[in-house]
């Protein structure tokens, strides 16, 4: 009898919001491994909101994208023995053969929980690390916006820019998420959501503009946020979240007279682009992990059955850090 996986299958591309009609949860015999080849086991899988709209390129009937933490549990590839934990970007499935290629041996040091390899201390720390530092160069004494500051990567971006000396802001939706940002060190925190003119709002917090905006969500709130920039601000554009699950695009106020006139440097990235430096930024982040000056919080799912029910939370608010599956 073959040995049984499962595995997330992308059945269908998105229209509005995420549906579980859109995936499909299977088994699948485990192959026999050939000379080279390791057998993963998936301890930790990854939801994060770029799923969302990278899927609309993914082919349908294919395994759902994602990166997981995995223990090699067969191996016939002598660089990994049985027992080696990895990082892997295999998607929503417990197991997976591999040949070794693209196969990165768990990069943390001792002592770190494993599961901060696709958070803090992995992709969405290293977006932070370099979306705030390479793009928007901050400055001690700074005022810095983070939009989506209490998520997987926004957290992180709050509390580089406090290790670097700036004023930091963040915005969530919730005032449970807004406590947490306060735990965090940031300087002040509001609940979009509850803020009825959000221009007036960073008006009140940053009379005098914003030096950075870190943009995390896109939509009516970055542009409001560009229109409150200083002279010479920086913004760096991570995601737009706001936007995702929008059949439509939204109607937004020109921002161009404003990028001119205060002579605003904007620029978005994908995060593969640093990975040359990628060490750079994951020794930095665990140092300041282990320093106890970035505290992280996760919020975890068990089960690998609930990977969909993860996936959605990120849309609805629901996590607050980074948003893991426990197999």
């Amino acid at each position: 009898m073959p040995r049984k996986g499962k595995r997330w299958i992308f059945a269908k591309h998105f229209d509005g919001f995420p549906k579980i009609s859109d995936m499909r949860l299977e088994e699948f015999d485990i192959p026999t491994l050939k000379d080279g080849e390791v057998l993963l086991e998936a301890e930790y899988l990854s939801v994060d909101p770029y799923m969302r709209p990278y899927s609309a390129r993914l082919q349908t009937e294919t395994v759902m994208i994602g990166q997981q933490v995995a223990k090699v549990i067969e191996s016939r590839n002598e660089n990994f023995p049985v027992g080696t934990w990895t990082l892997v970007s295999s998607g929503w499935t417990t197991h997976t053969v591999s040949d070794g290629k693209g196969l990165i041996k768990m990069p943390l040091p001792e002592g770190v929980p494993r599961s901060y390899a696709i958070g803090s201390i992995g992709m969405p720390g290293v977006t932070a690390y370099f979306g705030l530092l390479d793009i928007c160069t901050p400055k001690a004494g700074e005022t810095v916006l983070v939009s989506g500051a209490a998520g997987a990567v926004g957290n992180v971006v709050g509390q580089i820019a406090k290790i670097k000396g700036c004023r930091v802001i963040g915005s969530a939706g919730t005032e449970e998420k807004c406590e947490y940002l306060k735990e965090l060190g940031f300087d002040e925190v509001f609940n979009y959501k509850t803020t009825k003119n959000l221009d007036a709002k960073l008006k009140e917090l940053a009379p005098e503009g914003i030096d950075v905006y870190f943009d995390n969500v896109g939509g009516e709130f970055a542009t409001t946020a560009v229109l409150n920039m200083k002279l010479f601000g920086r913004i760096s554009c991570c995601g737009a979240i706001s936007g995702y699950n929008l059949k439509e695009p939204e109607k937004l106020s020109a921002i161009y007279g404003k990028m001119v006139f205060s002579q605003l440097k904007m620029e978005g990235f994908i995060v593969t682009r640093y990975q040359p430096r990628w060490a750079e930024a994951i020794t930095a982040l665990a140092g300041w992990v282990k320093e106890g000056k970035i505290k992280v919080r996760e919020h975890k799912t068990d089960g690998f059955e609930n990977m969909f029910k993860a996936f959605t939370e990120l849309f609805t608010g629901a996590n607050t850090g980074k948003a893991v599956v426990k197999v």
